[in-house]
């Protein structure tokens, strides 16, 4: 899909969500929901699959929503949710989601960490690195997403907006075989 239609389609959507939910007094009740429903979708193949099938009706696509929200998501959430389904766009959920996301972070000046690790981390782990990440960027909260490969052998690999900390043991194993190699 092409990125610029995207996120012209994306940005609006999740400012209007924004917007409702800022009047509402709601951010955080609705960053909630919004947090649930991208784990629905990395969790759930088949269900991004259907919401993004064209040939897919809109009011059993609607009936699906209904079902998995319930009650646990605010009104709010679940009818702007509906309203994506009613204007063709749910195929944009998780896009609208992840910048709502990022509207939030924004508004509470919150930086958001890629964490990747060799091993799961500890809370303790979790919070020095959150530490560190605070120090170095000067935010007043730090969001961690963390995820796990076995392939970094060792240590973590940081990543806040476009800057990169490489602490893991293959990255020191590269640089190494970089000297290495620009040595002989």
């Amino acid at each position: 899909m092409n990125s610029a239609i995207e996120s012209e389609i994306v940005a609006p959507y999740a400012q209007a969500l924004m917007a409702l939910a800022q009047s509402n007094d709601l951010v955080d009740r609705v960053a909630d929901d919004i947090r649930s429903i991208l784990s629905l979708l990395s969790e759930s193949s088949e269900l991004s699959e259907f919401l993004t099938n064209p040939l897919s009706k809109a009011d059993v696509k609607k009936g699906v929503l209904r079902q998995i929200l319930g009650d646990s998501a605010h009104s709010y959430t679940s009818n702007f949710v509906m309203v994506l389904v009613d204007k063709g766009r749910i195929m944009f959920l998780e896009g609208v989601c992840k910048q709502y996301l990022v509207l939030v972070r924004e508004l509470k000046q919150v930086v958001l960490a890629e964490v990747t690790s060799a091993t799961h981390l500890s809370d303790e782990q979790r919070e020095t690195i959150r530490q560190k990440v605070i120090a170095m960027t000067d935010a007043s909260a730090v969001e961690l997403e963390t995820a796990v490969d076995a392939d970094l052998i060792g240590g973590v690999v940081i990543k806040v907006g476009s800057k990169v900390v490489d602490a893991s043991l293959r990255g020191q194993l590269r640089r190494i075989g970089l000297k290495l190699g620009s040595a002989s």
